[in-house]
């Protein structure tokens, strides 16, 4: 669960890498910390969740198209299946 986050709007003119790029760059210096947690529009990751750097990329469709909301996340691995 994402506590704090950052909404970053970009018109879609750039890829997604470089939007997350600049966007990751913005949460550094406001927050002074690494995200590791993006979510998307689903129309941007047709593909389904990617992780970009060290960055996981999420489609949520509560997330508005041309926008990305980052921030940290504990994120836990696949529960073992026995």
């Amino acid at each position: 669960m994402m506590r704090t986050g950052l909404l970053w709007y970009d018109n879609g003119s750039a890829e997604l890498q470089l939007q997350l790029s600049q966007a990751a760059k913005r949460y550094r210096e406001r927050f002074g910390a690494e995200p590791n947690v993006c979510y998307v529009h689903p129309a941007t990751l047709p593909g389904g969740d990617q992780r970009i750097g060290n960055i996981l990329v999420r489609a949520s469709s509560r997330v508005m198209q041309h926008y990305l909301w980052l921030g940290q996340e504990q994120l836990t691995a696949e529960p073992a299946r026995v």
